[in-house]
């Protein structure tokens, strides 16, 4: 049997974090390999998450502990916080100001905001989203989460306070309004918080094992562990009885009625 290799672009896989290889490959190693190489692009590169806000620091514990922590520790997910502050030439740092028109509050420039997105970016001309939370926006579901996660590198959100950004900001940008859902919030940090943790898990790696992932399997609302008979106030609780005796096909079914 004649012994062939298919060569291998020189420096297409970086050393620090593949095993060393030989400079070319049998045809029966190709598809294990080149599977080898897009899981480490994919860990290597990441997914970043951009966010502009006034209050950097309410959101950070949140993103940086637990799961989305370790992600970050793992290099799946990146998180960069921008402050309008720090893009504005106010001597003051400030960014807010009277709307026209009247009316109560405070809505923030939209310069800075601008500003702060092209230091985002950067060189990076494609596959990005820029996000604008807005009452009016569409609805944010998982179904955008798993679209997100395939389809961009970077995610920026523009996190407003008090009445809003100026409506030429997201004009500009082109960003997409969206909401998190019929009510209204003190700020967009909540909701880019939300859609960060729905985006990130997922990502492969991220939640450990994929099939964690609920809407990927048959996953009921309600869980149960030990112990088998809980008392609470002399009243006893008990795992239904379908999840103790180890019949997969009726414990698959009891959980797709609960979903229903």
């Amino acid at each position: 049997m004649l012994n062939v290799c298919v060569p291998l672009e020189i420096g297409s896989v970086p050393h620090t974090s593949v095993p060393e290889i030989s400079p070319c490959i049998k045809p029966h190693q190709y598809q294990k390999f080149t599977k080898l190489l897009l899981l480490n692009r994919l860990i290597s590169n990441g997914m970043r998450f951009h966010v502009i806000t006034l209050f950097p620091e309410s959101i950070k514990p949140y993103l940086d502990d637990s799961i989305l922590g370790r992600a970050q520790e793992k290099k799946l997910i990146t998180v960069a916080y921008y402050n309008p502050r720090d893009f504005t030439n106010d001597k003051w740092a400030r960014v807010d100001r009277r709307p026209y028109g009247g009316g109560p509050g405070m809505v923030l420039e939209a310069e800075p905001f601008l500003k702060a997105v092209l230091k985002a970016k950067g060189k990076k001309v494609k596959r990005v989203k820029t996000v604008f939370f807005a009452t009016d926006g569409k609805q944010f579901t998982n179904a955008m989460a798993r679209d997100w996660a395939k389809k961009y590198d970077n995610v920026i959100f523009l996190a407003g306070r008090y009445e809003g950004i100026d409506a030429r900001a997201a004009r500009i940008l082109k960003a997409e309004k969206i909401s998190v859902g019929p009510y209204v919030l003190t700020g967009g940090e909540l909701p880019a918080m939300l859609v960060i943790d729905a985006v990130a898990r997922q990502i492969k790696g991220v939640l450990g094992t994929f099939d964690s992932v609920e809407e990927s399997r048959v996953a009921s609302p309600d869980v149960y562990t030990r112990p088998e008979v809980l008392v609470w106030k002399k009243k006893k609780y008990r795992v239904p009885k379908v999840l103790l005796g180890g019949n997969h096909r009726l414990i698959e079914e009891w959980k797709l009625k609960r979903k229903k």
